[in-house]
């Protein structure tokens, strides 16, 4: 079948790439004589970053000599040398179009299966000096594979590769590359994949989010399997007018909004749960842009958003001292994906303080259908002075016939009375959630600031909670994911240094920031960073969807195109430049 021509190996080593340090285990290095495999890796190597690299069924990666051959020739490149492209074992024969996940193949004394096509990151354009490299092994049909090692054993270069069992399904690695990364997920192909026992983990699960999109009746584009999860597209880009017809005050610091189409037409439904970003003020530079959940009934008339008035906070100052009824606000459709699930399995709906708002809608949505489900309604906020909406949750879990209510005051006053306005002093968390004995197979939804969120995340994984259960929703800006990029303190968003630019307007309306593009920057991405917004990526060449990001307004072209599209209503922010003034969800 084939032979072994190079084993490489290499440790990380941190190296400087754009002003920060990457930690990287891409650069490997041909070795003599046989080296230990094991069931990690080989003796003398290790991956960096081994939440998308390594672990059992990433164990030792595979790059074909005649790959070498073509890349030579389509980058006109003359330098190349085995262990370049990050392989641990380079071979002769092998090619991605004929090797089949699952197959199993005896090399020197270790024997192997075939796990997955090479995930690809922006690591290997750094080690190749091509930026769109990993955009470029998609596009090719070239990943390379990783093999799981069934068995340990010794191998080197020369060793002869035979094939010893064949995949079930004959699916091959180029194809299995292209259902997940490509347009066009067949409904066939996507069960065929999901029949193969040896595809790892993390494939498998975006093979059955494809899989769910491809039920989803009018699904539109977008890459499930990559990217957020799907649903409908947004309404409408951009924003239209809508009147204040109501503003009343919750509570001290907690002020509604009803808002209703300045030109009288129907308001477009929204799913419980999602939110809309509003625009104060004229537009300008100076226009404030903040995204708030929907608190009302998502089918109703008119929206209601409610809003925290925080100390200095600009948007809540001027929503509680300038804006009135009669006055009129530019708002963006409903958009998100924190919705609630149909089904019949227990709804949980956790939240704390202004994060009660979006459960809420849930809420609301459930008592309009009259759900029979099992409801447990848990809040936790400071006292009955701060406690938005005690009332109103109250008059609707009366409705439902199977609910349980929870409320925790973290700093219950001495008027608040012990049963009648809450349940227990102190904080809502997963060993509450064990007390009062809530169902581990039920739908979670998470609601509050950033140490609720991921304490009672972890919490609740720990409990044995799967990952499709948990659902959350964290307002502001949410938490980067920088692979292999050195930890440095976190910084408030900002204006980029240096002048302004002149081109169109991009706003970040998580960070509430307004910033002219400049062509110093190549795409959204690199201009995100140099305002310290908190943003999501990895490839960096349109490949993955890790980037993928709401666009509220506008519109932006992409230098490289995507190799798959981004869901409707969304960019990816890593390979896009603005095409006029945009709003972005960041």
């Amino acid at each position: 079948m084939g032979r072994v021509l190079s084993v490489n190996v290499g440790l990380p080593r941190d190296i400087s790439w754009k002003g920060r340090t990457v930690h990287t285990g891409i650069w490997k290095a041909p070795v003599s004589g046989p080296c230990k495999v094991r069931r990690l890796n080989i003796d003398g190597d290790g991956q960096g970053d081994l939440a998308g690299h390594g672990g059992e069924h990433r164990a030792v990666l595979v790059y074909q000599h005649e790959s070498y051959q073509y890349w030579q020739k389509q980058l006109g490149r003359s330098d190349l040398a085995y262990g370049q492209f990050g392989e641990n074992l380079t071979v002769d024969g092998l090619p991605d179009a004929d090797v089949c996940i699952g197959d199993r193949y005896r090399i020197g004394s270790a024997l192997f299966e075939v796990t997955q096509p090479r995930v690809t990151c922006y690591r290997v354009g750094i080690r190749m000096n091509e930026s769109d490299m990993a955009a470029l092994l998609v596009k090719h049909g070239r990943p390379g594979f990783y093999l799981r090692v069934l068995e340990e054993g010794d191998v080197k270069a020369g060793d002869e590769i035979a094939l010893i069992a064949s995949g079930p399904e004959r699916m091959s690695v180029s194809e299995i590359d292209a259902l997940l990364y490509l347009p066009g997920h067949s409904r066939e192909q996507l069960q065929r994949a999901l029949r193969i026992p040896a595809l790892s983990s993390g494939w498998r699960r975006s093979f059955e989010a494809l899989l769910a999109q491809e039920d989803e009746p009018g699904a539109g584009p977008g890459n499930a399997g990559l990217g957020p999860a799907s649903g409908p597209a947004p309404a409408w880009s951009g924003f239209h007018s809508f009147r204040v017809v109501r503003k009343v005050r919750e509570t001290d610091n907690v002020t509604s909004l009803w808002l209703a189409p300045a030109d009288g037409q129907p308001v477009a439904p929204a799913l419980p749960g999602q939110f809309i970003v509003v625009r104060l003020g004229m537009p300008s530079e100076a226009a404030l842009l903040r995204s708030y959940s929907l608190s009302g009934q998502p089918n109703a008339a008119v929206y209601r958003i409610s809003i925290k008035h925080e100390p200095h906070g600009a948007a809540g100052t001027f929503i509680d001292k300038h804006l009135d009824a009669g006055d009129i606000v530019q708002a963006s459709a409903a958009r998100g994906n924190f919705t609630l699930r149909p089904g019949d399995v227990p709804v949980v709906l956790l939240s704390a303080g202004i994060g009660v708002t979006p459960v809420l809608a849930m809420l609301h949505a459930l008592s309009a259908e009259a759900s029979t489900r099992e409801i447990w309604w848990l809040h936790v906020t400071r006292n009955g002075r701060e406690h938005a909406f005690a009332a109103e949750s109250r008059e609707l879990l009366a409705t439902l016939p199977h609910h349980h209510s929870t409320i925790f005051y973290s700093a219950p006053e001495l008027g608040d009375r012990l049963t009648s306005d809450f349940d227990f002093a102190g904080r809502l968390n997963t060993q509450a959630l064990t007390e009062l004995g809530v169902p581990g197979y039920a739908d979670f939804y998470l609601c509050g600031p950033s140490t609720f969120m991921s304490d009672l995340t972890a919490g609740l994984a720990a409990l044995g909670v799967t990952p499709d259960r948990i659902h959350t929703e964290l307002f502001g800006t949410g938490p980067s994911i920088s692979p292999g990029i050195a930890a440095s303190p976190p910084k408030a968003p900002h204006l980029p240094a240096g002048p302004a630019g002149g081109g169109p307007m991009v706003s970040f309306a998580r960070s509430g920031l307004n910033v002219h593009w400049s062509s110093s920057y190549t795409t959204l991405l690199e201009l995100a960073e140099a305002c310290d917004a908190p943003v999501r990526w990895s490839c960096r060449a349109g490949v993955c969807h890790t980037c993928e990001t709401g666009l509220v307004a506008g519109t932006v072209s992409y230098q490289p195109a995507p190799v798959d599209a981004p869901m409707a209503g969304n960019v990816l922010i890593c390979c896009a430049h603005p095409e006029g003034d945009i709003v972005i969800d960041l």
